[in-house]
């Protein structure tokens, strides 16, 4: 079976783009399994060299390194890439010989959610480098752009609107296949 990864770029709470993980881990039950970007220190060469890779980079190395896919909700700030997601993601390819095992070949695909008018296509596009430097597959053949978010999601900070449930359903789904066929 496969298994997918929806990693939320979002430290908050009621975060719109951890609302799109756990509705896309709810729409596919044992399939996507939520992660989040929460505990992870802001990354440090020091800190790495004097007490190695800290426990939550680690947790989620291995959940990545594991699943068949990647799915990354990235919220966007000043139009590009916000810095605790990238932060993580960092972390993730340290030490570099590890960057082939977490994330050499891994489909992933890139999707967002934000309160303004263009979705998170600029935060997207901006990912796009750093997926090819990770030498990952870049999954292009889908957007899921979620603009206008807050009135798409319920005062418990669930997706609630049907239109962007579908949407978000056939995304996942064509990534999904898109993964069991690589």
């Amino acid at each position: 079976m496969t298994e997918i990864i929806a990693l939320s770029g979002s430290l908050r709470t009621n975060s719109f783009n951890t609302a799109l993980a756990r509705a896309a881990a709810e729409m596919f039950p044992g399939v996507v399994t939520p992660a989040t970007v929460a505990g992870i220190p802001l990354y440090n060469q020091d800190e790495e060299d004097a007490s190695g890779i800290p426990q939550a980079v680690t947790t989620l190395k291995d959940q990545v390194a594991q699943a068949d896919g990647l799915l990354i909700f990235t919220p966007e700030y000043n139009n590009s890439m916000p810095g605790v997601l990238k932060n993580a993601i960092d972390w993730l390819s340290r030490p570099s010989d590890d960057i082939a095992r977490v994330f050499g070949g891994k489909p992933v695909a890139v999707a967002g959610a934000s309160p303004g008018g263009f979705g998170t296509i600029l935060a997207q596009n901006a990912w796009l480098p750093v997926l090819r430097t990770l030498r990952t597959q870049p999954w292009v053949e889908g957007r899921l752009l979620v603009s206008r978010v807050a009135g798409l999601v319920d005062q418990n900070g669930a997706l609630s609107d049907d239109k962007t449930r579908e949407m978000l359903r056939k995304f996942v789904g064509k990534f999904l296949a898109y993964c069991a066929a690589n």
